[in-house]
């Protein structure tokens, strides 16, 4: 227990690492459910996921003192932020279509749908 909180200690500091990225995921994924709710479109998830990056940069510069202002590293923040934004935004959003337009629309998979015939 002595090296629990201690910087030494690299087992928590990987598991930190992990709620980190964890929770970055999971709130990409509620934004873009949250645009589909409200019924916007999907250049809104982009922004959302624009700022969830600058946010998850502060936090890994905050937490574990990494570089605040890496281009490179905020694209790759952004672009996997991005996947998951847009998975929440199309899952939700399908739900949406083919519940609200059951007469209209089938699901053909968990990200789409299609007119009936």
């Amino acid at each position: 227990m002595q090296g629990l909180f201690f910087e030494s200690d690299n087992g928590v500091k990987l598991v930190i690492r992990a709620l980190v990225v964890l929770i970055g995921f999971w709130t990409a994924w509620r934004a873009g459910r949250a645009v589909a709710d409200g019924w916007n479109n999907y250049p809104l998830v982009v922004v959302y996921t624009f700022l969830l990056a600058w946010a998850m940069q502060f936090l890994h510069h905050a937490l574990f003192n990494g570089p605040m202002l890496s281009a490179l590293f905020y694209i790759i923040d952004f672009v996997t932020l991005l996947i998951f934004s847009t998975a929440g935004f199309r899952y939700r959003r399908t739900n949406q279509m083919v519940n609200n337009y059951y007469w209209l629309y089938e699901k053909t998979s968990a990200f789409s749908w299609k007119e009936k015939h």
